[in-house]
């Protein structure tokens, strides 16, 4: 099978490595195009990828096309290539493009599955929020399905939940490393150097996740059972508290979901 990425940003190019490394996915399969030709051939070089003049290209060397531009842009894209899309699987990665949008744009009958992924994709450790509602047979699903879970929990949402899970999955990697800058800066202030700060840091926020996703406790009986009573966890902990740490993430998401 090969792959085909039109739009070739930071989120197509984090799956593609994502594919290469973790998914054993031969780079001489996957083609891409994007606007600026010179400096797509660059990155398409460091990875040995096949760079390409323009969509159309893309769509006809592919079996699988992944939308990755901005959303904004998937319009003409379509429009210009609607034909050629009937037979392949088209993956949609762009925000707040659902089913219901790639069925008014694409002809009837393409298959076609939306998706939100987000950056840690590149590591093999990201998520891809995908629509449950999609017009991929059976065969193209558990092609998706195969490929994709290499490299990213896929959690299958309804169409309501599709941009509130995108922004819990897809945004806050940027929140996390704002707190990871954060802890760093503490920790240099106490003596640190940064490159021990974040690496500490890092190391943290991954194992915490880790220790939620084998375990399943509720977060706050992995909190509690750091802090001790009279302990200097909790006393952090209720500095948080009161400057109101929770309610500035959920303000934070709500300004996203507005």
């Amino acid at each position: 099978m090969k792959i085909g990425f039109i739009g070739y940003g930071n989120m197509a190019s984090a799956i593609a490595k994502g594919l290469i490394n973790y998914a054993n996915f031969d780079a001489k399969d996957i083609n891409a195009c994007a606007r600026d030709y010179s400096k797509l051939v660059n990155n398409c070089n460091l990875l040995g990828i096949n760079p390409c003049a323009n969509a159309s290209e893309v769509i006809k060397q592919s079996d699988m096309v992944i939308l990755a531009t901005k959303p904004y842009q998937i319009v003409d894209i379509i429009k210009d290539n609607k034909s050629s899309l009937i037979n392949k699987i088209v993956i949609s990665i762009a925000a707040g493009i659902y089913y219901d949008d790639l069925e008014t744009m694409l002809l009837e009958g393409t298959h076609h599955l939306s998706t939100i992924p987000n950056t840690p994709i590149v590591t093999g450790k990201g998520i891809l929020i995908t629509e449950a509602k999609h017009s991929l047979n059976n065969e193209e699903y558990d092609l998706f399905l195969t490929l994709f879970s290499k490299i990213a929990l896929i959690e299958v949402v309804d169409t309501k939940h599709f941009s509130i899970a995108g922004t819990i999955a897809g945004c806050t990697p940027a929140f996390t490393a704002m707190y990871l800058e954060a802890l760093g800066d503490a920790g240099v202030k106490y003596g640190l150097t940064r490159a021990q700060s974040y690496r500490l840091a890092a190391k943290m926020i991954e194992g915490t996740g880790a220790l939620y996703l084998s375990e399943a406790k509720h977060p706050g009986e992995l909190k509690d059972t750091v802090c001790s009573p009279g302990g200097t966890t909790i006393k952090g902990v209720a500095s948080l508290e009161i400057d109101g740490f929770r309610g500035v993430i959920i303000n934070a998401i709500d300004a996203i979901e507005g």
